[in-house]
Order: C-alpha cells, then sequence, then structure tokens
C-alpha cells in the first residue's frame, strides 16, 4: 500500500492531559507497543526533561527490543529566551532523549509571543531558527509545531508564515500547523492551509483540538487541501474537549476519501485498540463514539431493522466487520417483528413467524409496563432464552418478606424462601437497607449450590419513576449493572412496589451469569 498521509499519534502526550487520565510508565510502555502494532506511523511518547517520569520512559524505551524505535518521537519546546540552545537544559534533555525524531513546539502568533512569552516577535524568531538547526547539528529529525498558528495567522498572517519559513529553512521535515485553542472552521482550515502550501515546501501538518467540536471535520479540511501529516489521539482524549480522534479519523481517511493508510487485517483490530487504550487509561468506552462505539452500528427501529435485513446497506454507512464491530439491534416500543428476529439471532435464538408475532406482543406489553430492553438486555436475553426452551431458572423464589424498623438507627431484615431442584431453602439476612438484606439472603442459599457466584458484585443501581401522576404508588423501573471482573451485564424490574422491581432485577442480576456459565 503506497501512503499518501502520515499518522502521528500523541495519546501519550497531548492525551495525558486530559482530566482523569494519567498513564504510569507501564501504561505507556503497554500503550506504545499496541500502537507500533496496531501501525501508526509516529508515536509522541512525551516530554523528556519536563518530568521525571517520561525522562526513565524514553530510557526504557530504548533498552526494549520490542519497541520499533524509529517510530518514537520525542516532544518539547524551543530553548528559552535570551538563551542559547545548548546553554538551556530542558532542551538539552529533549536532545538526549536518543529519540531519532524531536517535535519542537514554538509559537506562531503575535499575541501569544508577547503576552505569554513576554519578549519581541525577533527573539522568537531566534529561538525557533536556533533550536531547530542545534537539533539538526545534533543528528536529529525534527517537526515543527506552530503553536496557535491559525489564531495568529487570522490576526497577523505576515508574522506567523514568517515562522513557518524560519522554521523551514533551519531543517524542518515537518510543519505542523495547531488549532491549538480548538476555535477555527473548517473553510477557514482549508483558506489557510491552500495559502500556506503556496508559501512553504516543506511538507505540512495538521493538529486540531476539538473546543468546538470540529476537530476531524478541520483535519479532514486540511487534509484536502494538501497537508501530508495528520496529528490526533486514540478516542480522541486531550486537554479541555480533547484532541481528533484517531478512533474515527483512521476508517474515514481510508474508507471515505480512499487514502489508504493500514492493511485490512490491521484496521478490523481498531475498536480492540480503541478499547485497550481505554482501559489503560481507566476511562469508560463511549458508547455512541463513532465505528468503534457499542451502538455505532445499532437500529432499534422496525422500518430500519427491516431495511437492514433486506440490504444490509440501507442503513450503515460501512461494513461493521472492518472495524472489528458489529450489528446490534435493541427492542424497544418502536421495534418490529424484524428487529426481534435479526435480535434474536444475534443472541443465538430462532422463532417461527408465529411465535414471534406472540414474542413481540409480549414484549410491547412489557415495554409498555416500563421495563426497557435496550438497557436491560441481560434481562431480555433470559427472556428470550425462556421462549426458546432453552433456559429454566436455576432458583425461583417462593417467598420473601422485608422489614425495616427504626431505633435510633435504621435495621433491614429479610426472609427469602427460593426453590432449587425442586427443594425449598430459607434464609434470613440483616443489610444496610431492603436490597442489600435481599442479596446477602439470596447469596446465603446459592452459595452453596452455585459458588461461581461468590465473584459476583453489583456494580451499579439505578431508579426511574416511570408515571409521575400517582405519586408514590408509581410504578419504578429498576436497572441493576453487575459485573464478575470480567464480564458487565445489566438486569431489569418493573412494579410499584420497588423492593419487588429490585428483586426481579436482582434475580436475573445472578441467573444471567449462571445461564451463560461466565
Amino acid at each position: 500500500m503506497k501512503k499518501r498521509i502520515e499518522i502521528y499519534d500523541t495519546t501519550l502526550r497531548d492525551g495525558a492531559q486530559q482530566k482523569n487520565i494519567n498513564f504510569s510508565l507501564e501504561d505507556k510502555i503497554k500503550v506504545i507497543k499496541i500502537l507500533s502494532d496496531f501501525g501508526v506511523d509516529f508515536i509522541e511518547a512525551g516530554w523528556p526533561g519536563s518530568n521525571h517520569k517520561d525522562t526513565v520512559l524514553f530510557k526504557k524505551i530504548f533498552s526494549n527490543p520490542l519497541i520499533n524505535k524509529e517510530k518514537i518521537v520525542a516532544f518539547g519546546m524551543t530553548c528559552k529566551k535570551n538563551k542559547k540552545p545548548k546553554d538551556d537544559i530542558h532542551f538539552c534533555l529533549l536532545l538526549g532523549s536518543k529519540a531519532k525524531i524531536v517535535t519542537i513546539v514554538g509559537k506562531s502568533c503575535v499575541l501569544q509571543v508577547k503576552n505569554v512569552l513576554n519578549t519581541s516577535l525577533k527573539e522568537n524568531l531566534r529561538m525557533i531558527f536556533e533550536s531547530i538547526k542545534f537539533a539538526k547539528e545534533k543528528g536529529k529529525r525534527v517537526f515543527f509545531d506552530a503553536e496557535h498558528f491559525f489564531d495568529g495567522f487570522k490576526r497577523n498572517p505576515s508574522f506567523s508564515l514568517k515562522v513557518l519559513k524560519t522554521a523551514q529553512k533551519a531543517g524542518a521535515e515537518r510543519i505542523v500547523l495547531c488549532d491549538t485553542n480548538g476555535g477555527s472552521l473548517p473553510f477557514e482550515i482549508r483558506k489557510i492551509v491552500k495559502i500556506v502550501k503556496k508559501e512553504i515546501k516543506v511538507p505540512l501538518g495538521i493538529h486540531c483540538h476539538n473546543d468546538s467540536g470540529l476537530a476531524l471535520a478541520n483535519s479532514l479540511e486540511a487534509i484536502k487541501a494538501g497537508v501530508f501529516q495528520v496529528q490526533g489521539t486514540i478516542n480522541g482524549y486531550g486537554e479541555r474537549c480533547g484532541n481528533a480522534d484517531l478512533s474515527v479519523l483512521i476508517p474515514t481517511l481510508q474508507f471515505k476519501l480512499k487514502i489508504p493508510l493500514l492493511e485490512e487485517e490491521k484496521l478490523k483490530k481498531l475498536k480492540e485498540l480503541s478499547r485497550q487504550i481505554a482501559q489503560i487509561a481507566n476511562q469508560n468506552p463511549n458508547p455512541f463514539q463513532p465505528y468503534v462505539g457499542e451502538n455505532a452500528f445499532l437500529t432499534k427501529a422496525g422500518l430500519h431493522g427491516d431495511g437492514i435485513l433486506k440490504w444490509k446497506e440501507s442503513y450503515l454507512h460501512c461494513d461493521p466487520e472492518k472495524v472489528g464491530n458489529e450489528i446490534k439491534f435493541s427492542l424497544s416500543e418502536i421495534s418490529g417483528k424484524s428487529i426481534l428476529s435479526l435480535k434474536a439471532k444475534e443472541l443465538g435464538f430462532f422463532f417461527e413467524k408465529e411465535k414471534i408475532e406472540k414474542i413481540i406482543e409480549e414484549i410491547k406489553r412489557n415495554t409498555k409496563m416500563g421495563l426497557i430492553y435496550e438497557n436491560a438486555e441481560a434481562s431480555l436475553e433470559l427472556f428470550l432464552a425462556k421462549k426458546s426452551k432453552k433456559f429454566y431458572p436455576f432458583f425461583q423464589p417462593i417467598f420473601f418478606e422485608v422489614k425495616i424498623v427504626y431505633n435510633k438507627k435504621f435495621l433491614t431484615q429479610c426472609k427469602l424462601k427460593i426453590k432449587i431442584k425442586n427443594k425449598i431453602f430459607s434464609a434470613k439476612a440483616l443489610g444496610q437497607g431492603p436490597v442489600n438484606a435481599l442479596d446477602k439472603a439470596l447469596r446465603k442459599i446459592l452459595k452453596k449450590s452455585f459458588p461461581k457466584l461468590s465473584k459476583v458484585k453489583l456494580i451499579d443501581y439505578k431508579v426511574r419513576i416511570l408515571e409521575g401522576e400517582s405519586g408514590t404508588q408509581s410504578d419504578v423501573l429498576v436497572l441493576i449493572e453487575s459485573s464478575d471482573g470480567i464480564h458487565k451485564w445489566t438486569t431489569g424490574g418493573v412494579s410499584s412496589n420497588i423492593i419487588l422491581a429490585s428483586f426481579q432485577a436482582l434475580s436475573d442480576s445472578l441467573q444471567y451469569p449462571l445461564y451463560k456459565n461466565f
């Protein structure tokens, strides 16, 4: 494949500036290996000298035989004002990182130079020129990030272009135009890049932030206008509102603009890569993220489901398998027989036409009561499994009683009887509340027959009033999210009695892992 665009990943530097993302040293090494294997061209590993972790990181990178050193980029700023590069300790630490490629950032906006650097325009140009030249003399390949370029160009194009020409003259191999504040619009990006292309002969790059929700659109406009390198982060992580999302940008370039970037087998790992990076960053994956999100190819409208059944491309902009994703279907009050057939097939069930019609009517009755199956898919799967006679409950409630007593503090007691294989078992338990007491009593009985349930934990509990007109008699929907440390599933229950609705959801939450044999 002949590449026409370079992919430059800055997840470990720009992405790490997002709130609540803190990569450890080992985390960074894992991310580098994942990105390298996936096939991005450049991996900005960090800023050596800015912190101890990144300084140590570069030592570990270049002693690790499993890492492709050719892809590694060290990031840093120009030498400080009124200092020569050789006399600037931090700049020398950048050059001492052993990375063959360094990205040097410098100001390209008059107001930034005057108000932030507090120096003259001439001194700023001197800092850029001498820093790049010195790095080249030390044998480094140099990329130059023109910080605040678009804002600067709109105010004073002459100076911003002078900055680029200075970087070009000093020997920069790539000049990257940065929309640092994320405030530019696509038509502005396109117009300015075209002007720059006429003045600068060095290959250009684009680096967009997402503060206006336009990082992806702006990156695409820059590419169409002729830039050679695009920078971004996996999952769009980054400061404030994030950076251009490479998980979306890469497949868009390859599938929509027909720009060859990666082999097909590599792209099929895109969803997995997105999830891996999210896990390492300790972030919840965005289910609505284009291409790689769990809901990216989900349909619940009956009309759409019928269309997909007849012609796969009728409601899909691309084949989800190309990015390692899949078509999914969700049941709701607007779903028809086609959606139910497709959802059943997705879960491994097949029903005759006559049975489908009966099941969809029952689902609509349950939905009308308030049980939202699309938010409680484990309960839906158990429901369909019962209808297909592939599942019989592992336990059945016979009787339960919950008492709440207040005597200077609240006490909750539960008495419970359940049937397991035609035998009746009973238990009592005290809890912090009715759901906790029910859970404890249920587990007391189940732990002997099903010891694997000890791994199952309730990780989220939601209650929603369905119709508020009835006041405290209103029906409520209870959703319980559970996990065994590996899998996650959600179950639901509906009743005007919040304890009964909770018990329905709780019971399903423990039936499900037994049915799935997790």
